[in-house]
Formats: structure tokens, C-alpha cells, sequence
């Protein structure tokens, strides 16, 4: 849990209209979202539907796509009724700063979640053959493309908290950006700037 100074210290930080994320207890992301919400903030939950299988029924659920996430626009001049919110544990920042979520990887996830095609949490990824996708409903979001038994899934990232989701495309829907893999000086920046990820990552923050 945030002290009472890194409280003030992160409402006195710009507000604006960026995206921030806010790291909550075990299963009260919904919880968080709706009371959030209640209080006039502008939330997102992304969710997903999967099937939970037993061995005499199956029950069909909706979970969130981030598990322990959820992200908050602005809002930040009313920090103290953010973290105190009933299953808030402390939002995501660097140092004394709120980190900061790309408005274009919202989107995407946002388009993802409300589109027609199944969408499930991935493995995250940061580097591969990453593709757009040109046709349908999904057209204009970027990704990497992976292949797997099931068939081509296309995996978009949250770079800030290091989560990934994907949907399964058509290979004739995508076309190609560029292939960091075939680029041997292209594989350096990548591996230094996964280096450079791992030694200023933000704020780690573990539910109490």
C-alpha cells in the first residue's frame, strides 16, 4: 500500500486525459472498476469470456484480460479517492510519478475486446515479426504475429506491465511492419532495450 507521501506526492502529478493503471487486490478488479465508476471516473476493464470445465458441468465466465488491473483515465487531482477505493492496492508509477499507458496500446486492446473475434491473455511478448492487420473490423491495429497448433494469433502488449492478449487471425488479413528478428543489429536494440526494461521498471507493488 502507497504511504500517505506517495500519495500526496502522486496527486500533486499533472492529471490530464493519460492513461494510468491501477494495480488491485486478488479478484477485485470488477469490484474496483464499478465503484471507480460510481464515483465519476473514467475506467477500463478489458474482459474476456472463457469456459471453466468440470467433470459434470461447464460454466461460462467473463475474467479480466489483465489479471489485477485495471486502467484509469485522469483523475489524478482526486488521488486519495482512487486509492482508497475498497480493493485498491496503489497505482502503477515510476518513483514519485504515475506511469503513464500509451493512449494507442488502449485503444487497441479496447478495439480487441469489443471486436468479434475470441480474444484471450497471452504470454507477453516484445519482440517478433510484428504485422497490421489491412481488413475487417480490426483494421489499422499492429501486433506480433505468432504461430501456434491451434492456428496464427496476433498478440498485442501492454509494454508498461509486461501483458500481453491475442486473438487468432486469418494470415490473409495481416500484412507485414517489420521483422525484428531478421535484423541482427535490430535483435541488439531489442536485447538492450530489454535490458534497460528490466532495470527501470516501474514500481514494483504486491497486494498486502
Amino acid at each position: 500500500m502507497q504511504t500517505n507521501e506517495e500519495v500526496a506526492n502522486l496527486a500533486g502529478s499533472p492529471c490530464g486525459t493519460s492513461w494510468h493503471a491501477l494495480y488491485t487486490r486478488h479478484q477485485h478488479e470488477k469490484t474496483v472498476a464499478q465503484a471507480l465508476t460510481g464515483k465519476g471516473f473514467q475506467v477500463f476493464l478489458p474482459l474476456y469470456r472463457t469456459v471453466h470445465r468440470w467433470k459434470d458441468r461447464q460454466k461460462d465466465l467473463t475474467l479480466p484480460l489483465f489479471p489485477n488491473y485495471v486502467f484509469i483515465q485522469g483523475g489524478l487531482d482526486r488521488m486519495l479517492n482512487i486509492v482508497t477505493t475498497p480493493g485498491v492496492h496503489s497505482l502503477i508509477s515510476w518513483g514519485s510519478r504515475p506511469a503513464v499507458i500509451p493512449v494507442e496500446e488502449i485503444e487497441a486492446v479496447r478495439r480487441l475486446v469489443q471486436g468479434p473475434l475470441p480474444v484471450e491473455p497471452h504470454a507477453f511478448l516484445e519482440c517478433g515479426d510484428l504485422v497490421r492487420i489491412k481488413s475487417g473490423p480490426l483494421e489499422g491495429i499492429q501486433g506480433i504475429l505468432v504461430r501456434t497448433s491451434r492456428g496464427v494469433r496476433l498478440v498485442l502488449s501492454v509494454e508498461m506491465l509486461s501483458k500481453s492478449a491475442s486473438v487468432e487471425v486469418d494470415i490473409s488479413m495481416v500484412e507485414r511492419v517489420r521483422g525484428v528478428e531478421s535484423d541482427p543489429s535490430e535483435n541488439l536494440r531489442t536485447a538492450a532495450g530489454q535490458y534497460y526494461s528490466e532495470r527501470h521498471r516501474p514500481n514494483t507493488v504486491v497486494a498486502g
